[in-house]
């Protein structure tokens, strides 16, 4: 049968399958699943983060917010990027890593804006990321350093998610988290999972979503589990 791809995905087998009045098989299946499910996902990050980002722009506050939580996640995607780039990994298995940097570089631009003054230690985080993250996106570091990077980078999305996950638990209160933003980060990193196996990506590109799932999880039930309930309305007494 001749090959017929569309965006890197192959779907020869499977309208051969449905052609000939069949279900296609497993091994056809999961691969053309895992692509358009990947292409799905960066789509969807296009505009993940824009929730929280319309939250703190509607209530001009970050309330409930880790600034240095953010800024790790903004630092995390940097690494993670690079690192897909650098190895070469299709597009469909980290295109959304583009776009959740930029959304997340505005959303801490936002944080900084509410939360004047600025401290001085916070502009030299700015500063030292902006000088250094350029470098990193280019690859142009040992490789080596490369792979300990990327190894570090787990733990930098998990430090960036345990300050909020700790400031959430003290406050018993998740103040401006944006339900619909963790409940897309928590959906993404299922997905990512499944699309990592089947793309074959490194076990460190896996665990990394696994991580993801965990942390975007728990955070996803502070807000749940915090949530005020609404106040039931009084009846007007005539």
């Amino acid at each position: 049968m001749k090959r017929m791809s569309f965006l890197g995905i192959d779907m020869s087998c499977a309208i051969g399958s449905l052609r000939n009045g069949e279900f296609p098989e497993k091994d056809c299946l999961l691969p053309l699943m895992s692509k358009l499910l990947g292409y799905c996902l960066v789509a969807a990050s296009t505009t993940v983060k824009l929730p929280q980002i319309m939250k703190i722009l509607h209530h001009k506050s970050v309330r409930g917010l880790s600034v240095v939580a953010f800024e790790l996640e903004v630092v995390g995607y940097t690494i993670s990027l690079a690192y897909c780039l650098h190895k070469g990994l299709p597009f469909s298995a980290f295109g959304e890593m583009a776009f959740l940097l930029i959304q997340a570089i505005i959303l801490v631009s936002c944080i900084y804006y509410f939360s004047q003054p600025v401290p001085v230690t916070t502009w030299i985080r700015a500063l030292l990321y902006c000088a250094v993250a350029p470098t990193i996106l280019a690859g142009q570091i040992d490789p080596f350093l490369f792979e300990a990077l990327y190894a570090s980078q787990h733990a930098v999305f998990l430090f960036a998610r345990l300050p909020q996950i700790w400031k959430n638990f003290r406050n018993k209160s998740t103040g401006e988290l944006s339900f619909l933003t963790s409940f897309m980060n928590f959906g993404g990193s299922m997905v990512r999972v499944f699309t990592s196996i089947q793309e074959n990506a490194p076990i460190s590109v896996t665990m990394g979503s696994v991580l993801g799932v965990l942390t975007n999880g728990t955070i996803l039930s502070q807000i749940v589990l915090y949530q005020k309930p609404v106040a039931p309305k009084e009846k007007k007494v005539e």
